[in-house]
């Protein structure tokens, strides 16, 4: 299943992309009342098996043709970002065996971890402001796993089942912010800098996350193209290590590294940062594609 948040009359409301098009949920409860399904994603997501069931069920009784009202189309609607309300947002850098290579970095031996905050989350079709504060913003496509349920101490082995789904992200970076100190936080979680959508697709949906192929585009032109199974370190992996530190909670994000292809890997002489006015395509395979458009602030 794949879902997803639109504005409608400056909220949030969920909505579940069909073959027929995008179903409202809040209008479709209007003429189908069903006491037990959510209008908000991370309700979802906390309600766990149970209430992902009774969506699925629900959705499967609604007439789907695009006939009905509650039946929108994609193209018309406004974004917000596919997940709402993280508690916490955990990124991972230097994941990727070929992106440490064309940055002459070592491959961490513990996965290397730092935090973006809710002010950084942004949706599909989004425009996001380039800060006043740098001139080196870089683009960074990575998979997002969205957790499923309370998770401490995970197994490796047992780290797939606390997984509610995948999404498409973007780890925007200011690369001049980031490189000043030896913490990367202030250059990662300016106002705007996590793109995650255009879905949160259902882990039942994605076979091997550890083996997707994933993308990016800048004003139409491919930048990097890779695939997960060139991360260092797994999903699996990830999942099992950040829960030694800390508890994960549903709807936490864990955005797991980005691939080759970044402009900080270029040669000084060939690097140029995002400018206002660039349109950026990420994509990871089954997800979606998630673009963002860069505006001056």
């Amino acid at each position: 299943m794949k879902l997803l948040t639109f504005k409608k009359n400056g909220r949030n409301v969920l909505g579940v992309k069909t073959e027929g098009g995008v179903v409202d949920l809040e209008k479709a409860l209007e003429k189908h009342p069903h006491p037990e399904i959510p209008t908000d994603i991370m309700d979802v997501i906390q309600g766990g098996d149970e209430v992902l069931t009774k969506l699925k069920q629900y959705v499967a009784s609604l007439s789907l043709d695009g006939s009905e009202a509650y039946m929108l189309d994609e193209a018309d609607i406004t974004f917000a970002p596919a997940l709402t309300r993280p508690s916490k947002i955990i990124c991972v850098g230097l994941n990727y065996r070929k992106h440490a290579d064309e940055t002459k970095a070592p491959y961490p031996e513990y996965p290397v971890l730092f935090n973006k905050f809710p002010n950084a989350l942004s949706g599909h079709k989004q425009e996001v402001a380039i800060p006043k504060v740098t001139e080196r913003v870089d683009h960074e496509v990575e998979l997002g796993i969205v957790i499923g349920k309370k998770a401490k101490y995970v197994k490796k082995e047992e780290a797939l089942d606390y997984v509610f789904g995948y999404c498409t992200t973007n780890d925007l970076s200011a690369r001049d912010v980031q490189k000043r100190v030896s913490q990367w936080m202030t250059g990662k979680s300016l106002d705007g800098f996590a793109p995650v959508g255009p879905y949160v697709v259902t882990k039942d949906e994605i076979e091997n996350p550890n083996n997707l192929r994933l993308t990016t585009k800048v004003n139409g032109e491919v930048r990097q193209d890779s695939n997960t199974k060139d991360m260092i370190f797994s999903c699996e992996e990830l999942i099992s290590y950040i829960s030694q530190y800390m508890t994960l909670e549903p709807g936490d994000l864990i955005m797991t590294g980005t691939p080759e292809g970044v402009i900080l890997g270029k040669p000084i002489e060939e690097r140029v940062y995002l400018q206002p006015g660039d349109v950026v395509t990420v994509e990871v395979e089954n997800l979606g594609a998630l673009t963002t458009k860069f505006v001056a602030e």
